[in-house]
């Protein structure tokens, strides 16, 4: 069974298919795909804008399942945001730029700061020995052993949901995407500080039109919504049993997208709000497929079909993964420490 396992990351793509050629079907970018979702995604959140206004008067208790509801479609509105980051929604390359800005503006997320950062994602997801720029915070068994007292409890304390999905997407978004990181060259830097004067004028805006206090209550509403949704997407891409990560000499790049991303099979509705994202294999293969896409090249072949989808229910047991297991080759939860321990 180890031989078949090993067998299988080294070899991934054993039926020889050049999924090169397959993938490369699905990269170009439909123009009107790309304006249709725009227009299905936009207009109802200026819906939800306009409705949010008129119950003012009302009551605030109606203002919070719009302003969920308007968290769920800036879900969609990051999913747009992360194509055009990868230069995947629309052909042009300004166009792509332009509307990524936009959305940076409603996601709260600096355009270019984030790109860089993400890119570092894609060409390291899977490697042990460059883990810590646009991931989960990921410790192996033995590291966690042995760690400080304080480094564990501190692991610990970022790994706990409450932290993890309530309490650090607030702070990622509202907070931390405020200010570039030392390792960030002047473009990425003057991304921060061009985003945070266009948020700084809608949030003026939208407080003039509203008032403060209701627009600080539905503005922290929706973005609690949707960080909480991302970082969970995020968190069950690359978190599951049974993922790929490997030591820098030994890591493939297409073992790490078919084996260390995620297929996550949601519900139609729940695929709509999520942009696709849940063909995260297929993602990783080609950055390049934009979302609207991803499922027909999930459908394309065999090869991509054979990875084992994780549904919404299932992923809930990713809340119990904790670290990783060299030796098991899998994702462990902190009772794998006591087994340790007897032995």
């Amino acid at each position: 069974m180890e031989e078949d396992l090993k067998s299988k990351r080294n070899n991934p793509n054993p039926d020889g298919a050049d999924w090169k050629a397959i993938v490369a079907k699905y990269q170009k970018p439909s123009t009107w795909r790309a304006l249709w979702q725009i227009i299905d995604t936009l207009v109802p959140i200026a819906g939800l804008w306009y409705l949010m206004y008129l119950c003012l008067p009302v009551s605030y208790w109606l203002l919070l399942p719009l302003a969920a509801l308007m968290g769920g479609l800036l879900v969609r509105v990051f999913i747009i945001f992360h194509d055009c980051g990868h230069g995947s929604f629309f052909k042009s390359r300004a166009a792509n730029d332009a509307v990524g800005f936009i959305a940076g503006i409603l996601t709260f997320t600096p355009y270019y700061h984030w790109r860089w950062e993400h890119a570092i994602h894609h060409s390291a997801a899977g490697d042990l020995d460059r883990r810590g720029v646009g991931d989960v915070w990921t410790l192996t068994v033995e590291e966690y052993l042995k760690a400080s007292r304080w480094k564990k409890f501190a692991y610990r304390l970022a790994r706990n949901p409450v932290i993890l999905f309530v309490l650090a997407p607030i702070f990622l978004f509202v907070i931390k995407q405020r200010f570039p990181s030392a390792q960030s060259n002047p473009r990425e830097r003057h991304s921060v500080y061009a985003m945070n004067a266009a948020i700084l004028g809608m949030v003026i805006g939208l407080g003039y039109v509203f008032g403060w206090k209701a627009y600080l209550l539905i503005q922290l509403v929706a973005l609690s919504v949707a960080g909480s949704a991302g970082v969970w997407l995020f968190y069950v891409q690359h978190q599951f049993e049974d993922v790929y990560w490997e030591r820098g000499e030994n890591w493939d790049y297409t073992a790490a997208a078919l084996q260390g991303s995620s297929f996550y099979k949601l519900p139609k509705v729940l695929q709509w709000f999520s942009g696709n994202i849940g063909f995260h294999h297929i993602h990783h293969l080609s950055s390049r497929i934009p979302n609207y896409h991803l499922e027909k090249c999930h459908k394309a072949d065999p090869l991509f079909q054979r990875v084992k989808p994780i549904t919404f229910l299932s992923s809930f047991k990713s809340l119990t993964f904790r670290l990783w297991d060299e030796k098991g080759r899998r994702l462990v939860g902190y009772g794998h420490l006591k087994n340790l321990r007897k032995h």
